[in-house]
């Protein structure tokens, strides 16, 4: 998976820039851990590549946002979210309001929060989104820098003149402060004097550009100061130091940066696929409309079938019943007997029962037989079992079927 990284200007850089999308930002491009390409561009430049790369990790300026230690009461992650701006108010000079908190994981009984400018952010977030970013997290460049217990790291960021000096000064903290050197001749000087008052004792390790490794020592060692160790900023240790860290500040802004599907390379399969649906949509709309035709044709010729066998009756809702029961009154009327008469269904009950009963007679197994709604009701001894699969099988042939219906009753009726 692809992953651009990019360092981003403090906000007081970018008030102090005409234009802050065209101030310089460091960034690498990498597939997994392998760096495809870096360098540094304006943001604006960068919005292809931001586009195109499925995840996008911003390093906001350590400057901009705090980081906090609380000991907080266990609450839910909602309600831990809502309660934050109280807890903390103390701490905080400016209105929690205008601020976004992100709470970090629980050790050693403490929590790390993350506290930065709502409205700056909500510009961040909105620029990367117009720039078509589908996957993006943005975190604390405190937490681009490794921790090492007794001794300290620090970076010296550069864009167009202005720094952003990161520290860490221990595993869950770290502080930021932006300079603004009056030229780039003093660049290295400032740095180097304010990093010895902020750390006035413990040894300091300092990553700042390849080009300006060797400015850099060269002030430090002019200061006497043996703690400064200057080393050449390098991505694969930023790249694996923020791969540990659980801050994304823009988890803040209810997940309108979080993850999108890119729905680019599915656009055609999406179209042939609503084709299809279109094309089988249409051909069951017309084909219900054809079997439709047909049963309304059908059934007209059965009404009229109907009629014009039987021209008095009056009203016709059921020709295919209808035709039936004119044909069983008939048989009746005729003398003969009808497929659902007591006796002729107690005829055929008899015949399957020699079939499927085993030798066993009917009284044996049946406590009495009642008929009614045209069907034999077979009421079954509590201490009897009824050869249901047998019996169903024999009076299959005879066209009769035999249904639960209650507690030891088994109604037989006719299927035809």
């Amino acid at each position: 998976m692809s992953t651009l990284y990019i360092r981003l200007p403090s906000k007081a850089a970018a008030d102090h820039a005409s234009h802050w999308l065209t101030l310089a930002c460091p960034y690498a491009l990498a597939d997994a851990e392998t760096i495809i390409g870096d360098g540094s561009a304006p943001l604006a430049d960068l919005a292809e590549a931001v586009a195109k790369a499925q995840r996008v990790v911003l390093l906001l300026a350590a400057s901009d946002v705090t980081l906090l230690q609380a000991q907080l009461p266990p609450l839910s992650a909602a309600r831990l979210k809502a309660a934050l701006p109280n807890l903390l108010e103390d701490q905080l000079m400016s209105d929690p309001s205008e601020l976004v908190f992100v709470p970090g994981p629980l050790a050693d009984g403490m929590r790390t929060v993350a506290v930065m400018h709502r409205g700056w952010l909500d510009v961040l977030a909105q620029t990367l989104q117009g720039f078509g970013a589908r996957n993006v997290v943005a975190v604390p460049a405190q937490f681009s820098l490794p921790f090492e217990p007794g001794h300290l790291c620090a970076a010296a960021v550069s864009h167009d003149g202005d720094v952003d000096l990161v520290l860490r000064l221990s595993e869950h903290g770290g502080i930021g402060l932006p300079i603004f050197p009056e030229d780039a001749h003093s660049e290295a000087l400032e740095v180097v004097q304010t990093l010895c008052a902020v750390v006035p004792t413990a040894a300091i390790t300092l990553y700042v550009a390849q080009a300006k490794v060797n400015d850099f020592q060269h002030v430090a060692d002019s200061l006497l100061d043996q703690r400064i160790a200057v080393y050449a900023e390098n991505w694969p240790r930023v790249i694996a130091a923020t791969a540990h860290t659980r801050f994304n500040l823009f988890s803040a802004l209810g997940g309108a940066s979080g993850p999108s599907i890119d729905w680019r390379p599915w656009r055609w399969p999406l179209a042939l696929l609503a084709l299809v649906l279109l094309v089988n949509i249409i051909g069951l709309n017309l084909d219900w409309w054809r079997q439709k035709r047909e049963a309304t044709n059908l059934r007209a010729l059965m009404t009229q079938t109907f009629k014009s066998a039987y021209p008095r009756e009056p009203v016709v809702l059921d020709p295919v019943l209808q035709m039936r029961q004119k044909i069983a009154a008939a048989q009746r009327d005729s003398g003969q007997p009808a497929v659902d008469d007591f006796i002729v269904l107690a005829a055929n009950f008899g015949a399957a029962w020699e079939v499927a009963g085993g030798g066993k007679p009917a009284a044996s197994v049946l406590a009495g037989i009642d008929y009614r709604e045209r069907s034999l009701f077979l009421r079954v001894k509590a201490d009897a079992v009824l050869p249901i699969e047998a019996l169903k099988t024999a009076l299959f042939q005879h066209q009769l079927a035999i249904l639960a219906a209650g507690n030891n009753v088994w109604q037989i009726r006719s299927v035809k």
